[in-house]
Order: C-alpha cells, then structure tokens, then sequence
C-alpha cells in the first residue's frame, strides 16, 4: 500500500489557507493615520472580536518618508502581503 504523498508546500500549509481559498469574498482589515515624524512613542497590536467569539490580533505597522515614499513603500507592503495568500 502507497501512502499519499502530498507535496511540502500543501502538507505545511494550516487550514486557515485552506479556509481562505473556499471564501468567496474578504473583509482586509487596516486602518491609517498620518502624524509627524518622532511623534509616535508606541505602537501596539489591534483586537478584533470576531463573529465566533474568538479575538484575533493585527500587527499595526509604521513607514516614515516622505509622501511619495510612504506611498511606494505602502504599495510594496501591499503586494507584499498578497503574496502570503497565493490561493486568493
């Protein structure tokens, strides 16, 4: 008897992405607020409640520059991050 082998990439994968690629549509969770440089002392994870009763977290993120370097780089971080999701 042959055991199935899968490859590595899908036997390391946890469920979640499995969860995603069946979902029809996302909710993309973010949120912005533009403040001088040096301004920010702290900057903590946000919580979602989530409708199961569960919390998740959202690791919040910070780009210093200028306009057109916050922008190119906000942009780069979302590619980015659609690169983790390849099944969507």
């Amino acid at each position: 008897m042959h055991a199935c082998i899968r490859p590595t990439s899908l036997r390391r994968r946890p469920a979640f992405f499995f969860i995603m690629s069946l979902m029809a549509n996302l909710t993309l969770i973010y949120g912005l607020r533009l403040l001088p440089e040096g301004e920010v002392t702290e900057i903590k994870d946000a919580t979602l409640k989530l409708a199961n009763g569960h919390e998740a977290h959202v690791t919040m993120h910070s780009i210093e520059g200028s306009r057109q370097e916050i922008e190119a780089q906000l942009k780069r971080s979302l590619d980015a991050f659609f690169d983790f999701y390849p099944e969507i």
